[in-house]
């Protein structure tokens, strides 16, 4: 960071101004194969006012930098600093909400909440005035000798609220602090949140959230900060400019989950448009996304029921988590069976035709699809017409994915085309010898292919 930007950052105050600075991050672990990269190069501010949401599917590294944020986790290079103060342990501007309440058992509400007061020393008088007092501004009062087991889950996190706001942090950490609780509760605090955030009575700075929701992440935040994946590294940074409360239905808030979806799926976007522009269609440049036949078909017949709707309202309803769902949908729109319009998810004629048909019609479908737009299906399939014998070596194309996805990816990529050619009947795997070889209906399965 220069002299300039020091100057400039110090001269900031109220809201803007800078609370915690993430230069550079890196972040690896040790495991029995070598070092695994998390975070690669991370930078970003934190500034008093502002609620920032870390978005990204798994792997993105998301909680490892909300840690380094937190100074639970060092980085391997590059640093965290609170204001000015590079970290060397906890960071004592911030305090921590997790996804699973992280409540002991044994103590009460009223302990529970007063349990980092203690841990500071704070005189027992003075500790309980504060956790009463953060207690009934989350909405906890008649609660206080109520024992974990005894809440559900909505109260449980109630209290994880309040334990971290009792030690007045100046910036709230949230690692995914809604993803355990059902969608109704979900939404309930989400909009007590905002709340409290709003209020003169909230003494917090600012809030880092970490979600894989897209649509919680432009609900909630100010910003959005959306990481790749493998190792994290920041994509795209967003700022939300929709005024509070916000509307979900509104063009504007859908044309940001479009958008924000388009980032996150490795599709470039039109800054100008928000629009996802078209790639080479090769299998390094367009990978396939991480879904079996079954799954993918199985989310094609519920579609067909419940028409046109939101990832996340899909999500909601089936009980999932918005980034077990992304790799599906990813899925369906590579094969043209699904489109995203206006943040609405809905099938297409082909998708429709698709999810209603038979086992061999479904197939026929599929094959069509597959040779048209999954470049790695095309590509074995292509190999092995000019294949003297029939049968290629699978090394050959792990030789050729590795040049563009890591080893372990590399291998992900193949299960998948194997998979998918499998079902569409192009090819047969040779598991023993590991060689693909040609599938001896695959000219009558195409043969009977009507789709316009």
């Amino acid at each position: 960071m220069s002299e300039t930007d020091e100057v400039v950052r110090a001269q900031e105050t109220a809201d803007g101004e800078v609370l915690v600075v993430v230069d550079a991050v890196t972040k690896t672990f040790a495991t029995l194969d070598g070092e695994l990269p998390v975070l690669e190069g991370v930078s970003l501010d934190i500034c008093a006012g502002e609620v920032v949401a870390l978005l990204g599917k798994s792997g993105s590294g998301k909680s490892t930098l909300l840690r380094c944020i937190a100074g639970l986790l060092s980085p391997s290079t590059g640093t965290v600093t609170y204001r000015g103060e590079p970290l060397v342990g906890p960071n004592p501007g911030t305090a921590m909400v997790f996804q699973s309440f992280a409540l002991l058992p044994w103590l009460t509400v009223l302990q529970n909440v007063e349990l980092g007061l203690e841990a500071k020393g704070v005189e027992r008088t003075v500790r309980r005035e504060r956790a009463e007092r953060a207690i009934d501004l989350i909405g906890l009062d008649g609660f206080e000798s109520a024992y974990p087991k005894e809440l559900s889950g909505g109260m449980r996190q109630r209290v994880g609220f309040a334990r971290a706001l009792v030690v007045e942090p100046e910036v709230l950490l949230m690692d995914e602090p809604f993803s355990a609780l059902d969608v109704l509760t979900a939404e309930n605090l989400r909009g007590e949140l905002m709340e409290l955030w709003e209020s003169a009575e909230f003494p917090i700075k600012a809030i880092v959230l970490v979600t894989h929701n897209i649509e919680e992440a432009v609900l909630l935040a100010d910003r959005v900060i959306i990481l790749g994946s493998k190792p994290g590294r920041v994509r795209l940074e967003l700022e939300i400019p929709l005024p509070r409360p916000r509307d979900r239905n509104t063009p504007a808030f859908q044309a940001l989950i479009d958008h924000i979806y388009a980032v996150m799926t490795g599709r470039p976007v039109d800054e100008s448009s928000g629009a996802a522009v078209a790639v080479p269609e090769t299998p390094g440049s367009h990978p396939l996304p991480h879904a079996s036949v079954d799954a993918l078909s199985g989310l094609a017949e519920i579609l067909e029921g419940l028409g046109a709707t939101s990832i996340a309202e899909t999500a909601d309803e089936l009980g999932f988590e918005v980034d077990d769902l992304l790799p599906l949908v990813d899925a369906l729109e590579m094969l043209g069976f699904a489109e995203i319009d206006s943040g609405r998810l809905h099938l297409t004629d082909a998708g429709l035709t698709f999810a209603g048909a038979d086992i061999q019609a479904s197939k026929r479908i599929f094959a069509r699809a597959v040779l048209d737009r999954a470049p790695l299906v095309r590509a074995i399939v292509a190999g092995l017409d000019r294949a003297t014998d029939g049968s290629l070596r699978a090394g050959f194309f792990r030789d050729v994915l590795r040049r563009s996805f890591s080893e372990i990816e590399a291998e992900r990529q193949l299960d998948t085309a194997i998979d998918w050619g499998r079902y569409a009947e192009q090819y047969a795997f040779d598991a023993d010898h590991q060689e693909f070889v040609v599938d001896p209906d695959r000219t009558s399965v195409l043969g009977k292919e009507a789709i316009s």
